[in-house]
C-alpha cells in the first residue's frame, strides 16, 4: 500500500526545518555521532532491479540514529533549561539518545518507558546515566507520563520527533548520504512519527531535490496514510507490530507538516515482509537490525523494481532483545518457506512415528521439535497426532516434501 505526496514536479514549497538548521545540527554534532557507513547490497540490488546500499545507522552510538536528534535538541537548550533538567518518553531508542545525550552535555535526564519495553533497552538507558520509569504499555502512555512529568517539574520536554531540532538533527543522515552516494535518487526509510524522513525531506528538497524520499511504516501501525489522505495529523488504529520503534498512532505535527509538504511517499509493509528483510538483512548483509530498521529494506523487498537507482536504504537502528530476535527469526524462516510446522495424524501402533520421521529424514527435512499426543476430542482411539517443526531449504523444497508425505498416505495439516 502507498500513500504518494508526490509532487516531484511542482515547485517545492519552503519547509519548515531549512538545509541551514540542518549544517548547524551536523555542526554541533560533530565528534558526537559517528558518520555510520554505507554498504553495498549486491544480494538486494538482485531483488529491486537497481543499485542498493544500506545506511548503517544500527551502528551508530547508542544503537540508533536518535542521538542525533537528541543531542541537537538539548545542545540547544539555554543553561537555565539545562540546570532544570530533561524528560522524555520512549519504548527505547529515544531513550538510549536521550541519556547518552544527556550525559555528554551534563544534564540530569528522566525517561519514562513502557513496563513491557525490551530489558536489553531499559538497562542500557540507566548505564548511559537517566533515571528510567517504568509506566503504562504504549507510547502515547509513556509520552503522557512525561508530559506531567515536565509541568510538575519543570524540566524540558525531548520529544521523540515532534520539534524542529529533533527533524534537524536526523536530517545530518542525508548530508552524509549524499557524500557517500552522491549520485543517490531514492532514500527508503522507516516512519513512526517522522522525524526520521522529515530530516531528510527537508534536506534533500534544498539540496537535492530530484532524490526520492521513501518512508515506510507498518500496516499494523501505521499513522501517515490516513493523515496524508486527510491532508492532517490524524491518529490511526494500531495493532501490534514486531516493528515497536516505529509504532506511533499519530504522526507528529512538525515532521508530517514536512512530508506532506516535501513530497515523500509513504508504504506499508506486513508483518511477514518485516521478518523476512530482517532474516535477510543478517544472512546476507551479516548485520543484526531490529525489526524498525529493516522497515525500508522489506519495501524494496516488497515492492521489487519500483524504486529508480541507486537506492539507499537507512537502517535506522539495531537495539533488539535477543529473545526478539530469536522470534522473528524463526517468524522470518517460516515466511520465506524454510521453517515448516505440521501437525500429522498416525495410527496409534509401534513404529508409527519412527516411519514417519524416517520419510522426512529421507526428503531433506530437519526435525527440529517434536510433540506426540495421544489424548484429545478430535482423535480416534486409535489415533495420535505429531506436531513437527521442520527445517527445509526454502519454498520449493517445503512443498516437495509436502507432496512426498501425501503421497505416503499420512494424514496432515500445515
Amino acid at each position: 500500500m502507498m500513500a504518494d505526496a508526490d509532487q516531484s514536479a511542482m515547485p517545492r514549497p519552503r519547509l519548515r526545518v531549512g538545509i541551514e538548521a540542518i549544517r548547524e545540527a551536523a555542526a554541533l554534532l560533530e565528534g558526537v555521532v559517528a558518520v555510520t557507513p554505507v554498504e553495498r547490497s549486491s544480494a538486494l540490488a538482485a531483488v529491486v532491479g537497481a543499485p542498493v546500499f544500506l545506511k548503517c545507522e544500527n551502528l551508530q552510538r547508542s544503537g540508533s540514529f536518535k542521538l542525533r536528534g537528541a543531542y541537537v535538541r538539548m545542545a540547544r537548550l539555554s543553561e537555565e533549561d539545562k540546570a532544570r533538567g530533561v524528560v522524555a518518553a520512549s519504548a527505547g531508542n529515544h531513550a538510549q539518545g536521550v541519556a547518552l545525550g544527556a550525559r555528554l552535555l551534563g544534564i540530569r535526564a528522566v525517561v519514562y518507558m513502557p513496563t513491557d519495553a525490551a530489558l536489553p533497552k531499559i538497562a542500557a538507558t540507566r548505564e548511559y546515566g537517566a533515571e528510567v520509569r517504568l509506566v503504562g504499555t504504549t507510547v502515547d502512555d509513556v509520552l503522557a507520563a512525561a508530559h506531567e512529568e515536565s509541568l510538575r517539574s519543570g524540566a524540558v520536554l525531548i520529544h521523540p520527533f515532534d520539534h524542529e531540532d529533533i527533524v534537524a538533527g536526523q536530517g545530518t543522515i542525508a548530508l552524509e548520504i549524499l557524500e557517500q552516494v552522491p549520485d543517490v535518487r531514492t532514500v527508503v526509510v522507516p516512519v513512526g512519527g517522522g522525524g526520521l524522513a522529515a530530516g531528510i525531506v527537508a534536506a534533500m528538497a534544498e539540496i537535492a531535490p530530484h532524490v526520492k524520499v521513501v518512508g515506510v511504516q507498518s500496516a499494523r501501525a501505521g499513522g501517515y496514510p490516513g493523515s496524508l489522505a486527510a491532508g492532517v495529523p490524524t491518529r490511526a488504529t494500531t495493532a501490534s507490530t514486531m516493528a515497536d520503534g516505529i509504532a506511533v498512532s499519530t504522526p507528529g505535527k512538525v515532521p508530517f507538516e514536512i512530508i506532506r509538504d516535501g513530497g515523500a511517499q509513504i508504504r506499508t509493509v506486513t508483518e511477514e515482509d518485516l521478518s523476512r528483510a530482517l532474516l535477510f538483512i543478517a544472512e546476507r548483509a551479516k548485520l543484526v537490525v531490529e525489526p524498525a530498521g529493516v522497515a525500508g529494506v522489506a519495501a524494496l523487498m516488497a515492492y521489487p523494481g519500483e524504486y529508480e537507482g541507486p537506492v539507499v536504504a537507512v537502517l535506522s537502528g539495531g537495539n533488539i532483545d535477543p529473545l526478539v530476535l530469536l522470534r522473528v527469526v524463526r517468524h522470518g524462516l517460516a515466511s520465506a518457506g524454510r521453517y515448516l510446522q505440521l501437525r500429522v495424524r498416525l495410527v496409534d501402533r509401534p513404529g508409527a512415528l519412527a516411519d514417519l520421521l524416517q520419510d522426512l529424514a529421507s526428503s531433506g527435512g530437519n526435525i527440529m521439535h517434536v510433540d506426540h499426543v495421544r489424548t484429545g476430542v478430535d482423535l480416534a482411539i486409535d489415533e495420535v497426532e505429531v506436531t513437527m517443526q521442520v527445517e527445509t531449504k526454502g519454498p520449493e523444497h517445503c512443498a516437495a516434501l509436502l507432496d512426498h508425505l501425501r503421497a505416503e498416505g499420512y494424514n496432515l495439516s500445515e
